[in-house]
């Protein structure tokens, strides 16, 4: 928030001027000190712009470009809030921009985090979806479930590595059978020498190129990807009601939101504001990008 300020100066005739004017009427009167002029208010101070925590290579949230859907909401929110819109680029994967950004304060939001972040304070969620099954259009029946028996008979899974989709590869026994596979995904570099995945758009096409009888993703991350696949796909949200077999739940749905530095409750309340004015310009960004939604905190 800024304050305008008020400034005021008023100058008054001394009374001396007035007791010398009584004791001497004949004499000559000291001209009296021009009175200023009534105070102007001080315009508001513009307010800052929004810095925006962005990756470069997080298509198809997050593009250098702004085409990222993200980017787009971004943006709406800067607007909504009074504000302009500034990204803070960087050519590190979205998971560095805590750390190295926003902790830094080198910038002052990041999107698209899930609710309730430890290391940061989140907004309202302005959005909820989950994981999904890709598959192919002109397969007879879509799978809906992880406990679907046909699973169990697909050769190639297509899914992103420390993903609940690759949790689940283990709890239904297809992990193994699809280790080698994955890692061809990425040239087998191995994730645990360098923050490696497989990118959104990989995971599309290889069910579209009939190379994977099904990917398993987190639907923002492949709606546009299934929109543009010249391979009629289809998604299928996954219900949220997955375990591993020692009793811990897998989660699959998710609020998405937005964080601030903790401490900058003040910055959270405007983003909060911001996002109830442009709730529908978000949505239509959402629409337009074929995400499935959920009700929020369902």
């Amino acid at each position: 928030m800024f304050r305008i300020s008020h400034l005021s100066a008023f100058t008054l005739t001394g009374l001396c001027s007035a007791f010398a004017l009584l004791a001497f009427g004949s004499g000559p009167r000291a001209a009296a000190p021009p009175v200023s002029a009534p105070p102007v208010s001080a315009a508001p101070a513009e307010a800052a712009p929004l810095r925006i925590c962005s990756s470069q290579i997080e298509a198809p949230f997050s593009i250098k470009d702004g085409s990222g859907f993200e980017n787009r909401i971004a943006s709406i929110l800067a607007e909504a809030m009074g504000r302009k819109p500034d990204f803070v680029w960087t050519e590190k994967p979205a998971i560095y921009l805590v750390r190295d950004f926003l902790d830094k304060n080198a910038c002052d939001v990041v999107m698209g985090l899930d609710a309730g972040d430890p290391r940061v304070l989140t907004s309202e969620s302005y959005y909820r979806s989950g994981y999904v099954f890709v598959s192919r259009a002109d397969q007879s029946a879509e799978i809906k479930s992880w406990k679907d028996p046909r699973i169990e008979k697909l050769d190639h899974i297509a899914v992103a590595f420390s993903s609940p989709a690759e949790s689940m590869l283990h709890e239904v026994g297809k992990y193994e059978d699809n280790f080698a596979y994955l890692y061809s995904l990425v040239n087998f570099r191995s994730p645990r020498n360098q923050y490696t995945q497989v990118p959104s758009e990989k995971l599309v096409s290889e069910v579209a190129s009939g190379n994977a009888a099904l990917a398993v993703a987190f639907a923002p991350e492949v709606a546009r990807y299934v929109k543009q696949a010249a391979q009629p796909l289809r998604m299928t949200m996954i219900s949220d009601d997955n375990f591993r077999s020692d009793g811990q739940k897998v989660p699959h749905h998710f609020d998405q939101s937005i964080g601030v530095r903790k401490g900058d409750q003040a910055l959270l309340d405007q983003v909060n504001i911001g996002l109830a004015k442009a709730r529908q310009k978000i949505e239509a960004i959402l629409k337009e990008e074929g995400i499935p939604l959920l009700d929020k905190g369902m």
